[in-house]
């Protein structure tokens, strides 16, 4: 389950990594011997969602995957039969040393964030303290929600917050490096120097549509912190991560010093390390948590457990049916959520500068994983993962799904090639679409590797990722532009 950001994710020619010896984590209750067959096949297995009809089925190493896309570390939690049955550890926290990523290890939880901080609202709300239909400016005390003709209409409330349909602006936060002033909190609410977002406003009916927010959740962060009077680390460690067990885990932003061993450092598409070694988040609600798959997982599974009707330290059984309920688009009270019966699942990803990771849980059936990756190409590392992963266990989702290609002439592929540019947040990037003997191939300068793609039409293409690649031709058959995922077009130069 993805963010609504771009959808081409990004991936990267080949670095050689040294990948550290995994550190393994396995309940001694459990069988050894089968739980490490088990293991051995979904790290062996990795495969992209889409597989090629008449073509060898595409089979890689987790370690091949790694180095192929930059990663220089990783960490993964599998959930089966309501449990966490292993959890493991692989390569390095920093690209160049031998500090190795262990179960331990704290990786940036990016927009996974949100959920788990709307799960202390949630509990304030069961206590009575809050109501999830109320004006959230009834509560907020240190700042209010700007009035203006949208809010006249309909009022912010927590429920549209978390359920990314306030009508309130700013989706995303880029957060800060070391040596940058850090804002307050109020300031970026106000997109006051120094902080560098824009004000949170509302510019819709909150409630007439759903669109992703992130400045939504920096009302919430405001709101908690005024309605208990407490900072927000230390909020939600009291409500959220010690009833869940998470005594790695934290929201301080920056990372207290005495514990910047335990992190690993965010890497860019190319497996450079960040300057600063990883964002700080301010923006704490929405992108702040530091933590492990592991401990994400103990949270997974206590708001799973409450909505099964079994015990649970967080939430009762209908404040999580709530959460996993359905408010507008896929959103429910602060996650995704699908399917139906069992194959209902509920989930999150995130990413920041540096960090992918991502989550999905099946709680009818007790079976998910979490992944977390330091490095801005781990998105199609854990896509890969969550496919060995589900092969493997038995998932009711991300099996792969088989497509057929069709040949095209080599006149009407080099119709297609040339050098096109995308408009990207820093400026133009080029798009190069390239031809070997009968293969098409294309390749985002500077974020993407040259990867092939392949024909369903003429002028639609498709990836093993399963975004679409079309093009628009002249008269003369020649492309003049082409649009990725649906969303972004890139113009020929």
């Amino acid at each position: 389950m993805t963010d609504p950001q771009f959808k081409i994710r990004i991936v990267f020619p080949l670095l050689l990594l040294v990948l550290a010896s995994p550190c393994f984590d396995v309940p001694q209750s459990l069988a050894q011997d089968s739980v490490d067959s088990q293991i051995d096949r979904v790290l062996r297995g990795l495969r992209p969602p889409v597989t090629i009809k008449n073509r060898t089925e595409v089979r890689w190493t987790l370690a091949e995957r790694m180095a192929a896309l930059h990663v220089p570390g990783a960490s993964i939690a599998i959930i089966e039969g309501g449990r966490v049955i292993w959890a493991g550890g692989f390569g390095v926290k920093e690209f160049g040393t031998r500090d190795s990523v262990t179960t331990s290890t704290l990786f940036q939880a990016q927009s996974i964030s949100k959920p788990v901080s709307a799960t202390a609202m949630l509990r304030l709300v069961e206590a009575g303290q809050l109501s999830l239909d109320e004006d959230v400016n009834s509560y907020l005390k240190s700042w209010k929600v700007p009035e203006n003709n949208f809010t006249n209409q309909a009022k912010v409330t927590l429920r549209r917050i978390v359920s990314h349909n306030a009508g309130v602006t700013v989706g995303g936060f880029g957060g800060y490096r070391l040596g940058d002033s850090i804002p307050a909190l109020p300031q970026i609410l106000n997109g006051e120097k120094p902080a560098n977002s824009a004000p949170i406003r509302v510019d819709a009916v909150p409630g007439s549509i759903s669109r992703y927010s992130g400045g939504g959740f920096l009302v919430m962060q405001q709101l908690l912190i005024d309605v208990t009077g407490e900072s927000f680390p230390a909020l939600m460690k009291r409500m959220v991560l010690e009833p869940a067990g998470m005594k790695l885990s934290t929201f301080e932003q920056p990372l207290p010093e005495m514990r910047l061993k335990e992190a690993a450092s965010g890497h860019d598409g190319k497996g450079v390390v960040m300057k600063g070694k990883w964002p700080i988040q301010p923006e704490m609600a929405a992108a702040g948590l530091w933590t492990t798959p592991t401990e994400l997982a103990n949270w997974v599974l206590e708001i799973a457990n409450a909505w099964s009707g079994r015990r649970s330290k967080l939430l009762s059984k209908k404040m999580a049916t709530d959460m996993l309920t359905v408010q507008k688009g896929r959103w429910g009270l602060g996650l995704v959520v699908k399917g139906t019966d069992q194959s209902f699942a509920f989930g999150h990803s995130g990413a920041n500068l540096g960090f992918r990771a991502d989550f999905e849980m099946y709680p009818a059936i007790g079976k998910g994983a979490v992944v977390m990756t330091n490095a801005d190409l781990g998105s199609y590392l854990i896509d890969e993962i969550f496919e060995s992963i589900a092969a493997e266990y038995n998932w009711p989702a991300h099996r792969q799904s088989e497509r057929e290609a069709v040949t095209l002439t080599r006149e009407q592929l080099d119709g297609l090639v040339g050098m096109y540019a995308v408009a990207g947040p820093f400026g133009l990037v080029q798009y190069e679409v390239s031809r070997e003997d009968d293969r098409l191939f294309a390749e985002l300068k500077g974020f993407a590797p040259k990867s092939e793609m392949f024909a369903q039409t003429a002028d639609t293409f498709f990836s093993i990722y399963g975004y679409s690649i079309v093009f628009t031709r002249d008269s003369s058959g020649r492309a003049v532009k082409v649009k990725l995922g649906g969303e972004v077009e890139a113009v020929r130069k």
